[in-house]
């Protein structure tokens, strides 16, 4: 059995399209699978594991049947949705995973992470995510109403929209040097992360020994997920 690896769904009630291809993958490929592995920015945002809109318990339904099925789900922040916790977990019967987390994967030892961590080059956005992830921070705002939740949300979305506009392209893909310590820090050989939107698999010298980035695309129009066939691993993509 397969196991698979998707990011950047950005799931939204502005944009059914993708929900409904979500939905389609879990029905026809995921089911069959042994472990679905999600790297963040499953959500365009999250405000809280109360939050009951018809999207996020459309999920929640979807999500425990895959579960209940047998399949494994591991569930790992990203930028837009930092703040799923333990209770959805919980619901859905999935795995919280830290950031970055280690598996074994086709006979390597393989490094999983979101990716935004890696985009060192971009000193306001890293800035921007130190408060974010700050504990006092999330707590704080789950504290207040979830109406102003949802408000501050969309503030943050709408100005990190803004920032990126201005700046270059770049500076918002993953440094090398970050990759490569990050490899050599947990000694392994391959990396798997979104974030960047910019599907590829990258081969890579790390200590003079051969090792690969993978970098998994978004569901702009596109199904994208990341299979193991045996001993390799297939970067596959179809338009929706």
């Amino acid at each position: 059995m397969t196991t698979l690896f998707i990011s950047d769904l950005h799931l939204d009630e502005t944009r059914p399209d993708i929900t409904r291809a979500f939905f389609e993958f879990l029905h026809h490929t995921a089911i069959n699978a042994k472990s679905l592995y999600i790297l963040g920015d499953f959500f365009e945002g999250w405000i809280g594991d109360d939050d009951s809109s018809a999207l996020i318990e459309a999920v929640r339904t979807e999500l425990s049947a895959l579960t209940k099925h047998g399949v494994s789900l591991y569930i790992m922040h990203g930028n837009r949705d930092f703040l799923i916790g333990d209770a959805f977990c919980a619901d859905v019967g999935a795995t919280l995973l830290q950031d970055p987390t280690i598996i074994s994967l086709a006979g390597e030892q393989t490094l999983l992470m979101h990716g935004d961590s890696l985009c060192t080059d971009d000193q306001e956005y890293m800035q921007f995510r130190k408060m974010l992830r700050n504990p006092a921070w999330q707590q704080d705002a789950l504290k207040k109403p979830l109406e102003e939740r949802r408000a501050i949300a969309k503030h943050l979305r709408m100005a990190s929209s803004e920032a990126n506009s201005n700046k270059a392209e770049d500076i918002m893909d993953v440094n090398a040097d970050a990759v490569n310590s990050a490899l050599m820090e947990h000694g392994c050989t391959r990396l798997i992360h979104g974030h960047t939107h910019r599907p590829y698999r990258h081969q890579l010298t790390i200590n003079q020994q051969p090792a690969e980035r993978i970098v998994l695309g978004d569901w702009d129009g596109n199904v994208w997920y990341l299979t193991d066939e045996g001993e390799s691993l297939s970067l596959r993509s179809t338009p929706f």
